[in-house]
């Protein structure tokens, strides 16, 4: 498919120049020199008529500054009439009028003040001499291109005063730009330009986190799916943080189906820490210690995701308001074991020992069940 536009004129001609110049290659440059070269006239006309421009700017900036002093003037002669008119009794307006009148003195001082200053900044203008060694300059542009003297910006500078605009027509294969250049005075320059292949990479989000959405997405939100995503340090296809937005983003764009949550837990359904400790009457934090103890088990789909438990009549049997005859408190259990507090939780999660939490009355806290051929830390477990 076929592209056409316009580089030339630009809000920045300098810069439009320079990037023009810079982009052609060794043939293109030498055509360039080369309508440079029929079209000398034309760029000594256009350089002296650029000085004559900006004369005819300054003067135009000179004439508003007038205009403003000529304003101030007549705005200070008003002032002066009203003080003068006004009844010698009347000190309260006289003082009040005189005020205006000084006010108006000094910003007709100052707008003077500012005219001279932009008056003395006249540039220097060329002398008939000058305009003519110019013109003998232009007979021979060639040489005044390759002069030691003359620099990068002065050529871009000479692009710049010489042509009035550049059209092209990009061409996808093979990729190539067709130029074509309008020089001052109307002659034409037709430029093809070969254009460097790019390989550019498609932006993809990484192969982790598309592999991971599709498994977290059946159960948490976008918010949630989001938070999990920055905590792993992850980031987008384009390095930024993940939100809600760019979650369900992705999650739309690779077809995969948002969560939707049930109104009621059912029986043995996973529910999340703050679920769990409203069904069995405690804090979050003490589903949190015993998810760390391994008093209970839960589940995490991946590291920094929230943690899930199965609620099951077997889970709720451990958090009782009484302790069952035989169960003992920590400290003793391990008295009667010979074993650590540490070990004894071990033998909880592995299922060797029962136990419960009491959940009410002054000694909250686990119980265990401590039967006589428990084993101690220096035997052997059959």
């Amino acid at each position: 498919m076929e592209r056409q536009g316009t580089l030339w004129p630009a809000e920045r001609p300098t810069s439009a120049a320079r990037r023009f110049w810079e982009g052609l290659d060794e043939p293109g440059r030498s055509r360039v020199l080369a309508a440079l070269a029929r079209l000398a006239p034309a760029g000594v006309e256009a350089a002296l008529l650029a000085e004559e421009e900006l004369e005819t700017d300054r003067e135009a900036a000179l004439r508003q500054w007038r205009l403003q002093v000529e304003r101030a003037r007549y705005e200070a002669q008003r002032a002066e009439a009203r003080y003068r008119a006004v009844e010698p009794e009347n000190r309260l307006v006289a003082r009040t009028l005189e005020a205006d009148w000084e006010q108006r003195l000094a910003a007709l001082t100052s707008a003077q003040g500012e005219l001279a200053r932009r008056e003395a900044e006249h540039p220097v203008q060329l002398t008939p001499q000058q305009r003519e060694h110019i013109h003998a300059l232009g007979a021979d542009l060639r040489r005044v291109w390759h002069a030691l003297t003359t620099t990068d910006r002065d050529r871009k500078e000479l692009l710049h005063a010489l042509l009035e605009e550049v059209s092209f027509r990009l061409e996808p294969s093979p990729p190539r730009a067709h130029l074509t250049l309008r020089w001052r005075g109307g002659a034409l320059t037709d430029l093809d330009v070969d254009l460097a292949r790019r390989n550019t990479h498609p932006i993809r989000t990484d192969e982790d986190t598309l592999a991971l959405l599709p498994r977290l997405a059946p159960h948490y939100s976008d918010a949630i799916i989001a938070g999990i995503f920055n905590r792993q340090g992850r980031r987008t296809a384009r390095g930024e943080r993940f939100t809600a937005t760019r979650v369900g983003n992705l999650r739309r764009y690779r077809g995969i189906p948002r969560h939707e949550p049930q109104a009621e837990p059912a029986e043995g359904e996973l529910v999340t820490i703050k679920g769990a400790a409203e069904i069995l009457n405690v804090v979050p934090g003490t589903v949190h210690r015993w998810l760390a103890d391994g008093f209970i088990t839960g589940e995490q789909l991946t590291p920094g995701a929230p943690w899930r438990i199965r609620m099951t009549d077997e889970l709720r049997s451990r958090f009782v308001e009484e302790a069952p005859e035989g169960y003992v408190p920590m400290l003793e259990a391990t008295h009667l074991l010979g074993v650590t507090r540490q070990t004894v939780l071990q033998r909880v999660k592995r299922g060797e020992l029962l136990a419960v939490h009491v959940r009410c009355g002054r000694r909250k806290g686990l119980r265990i069940m401590v039967i006589g051929n428990q084993p101690t830390l220096f035997e052997d477990i059959a």
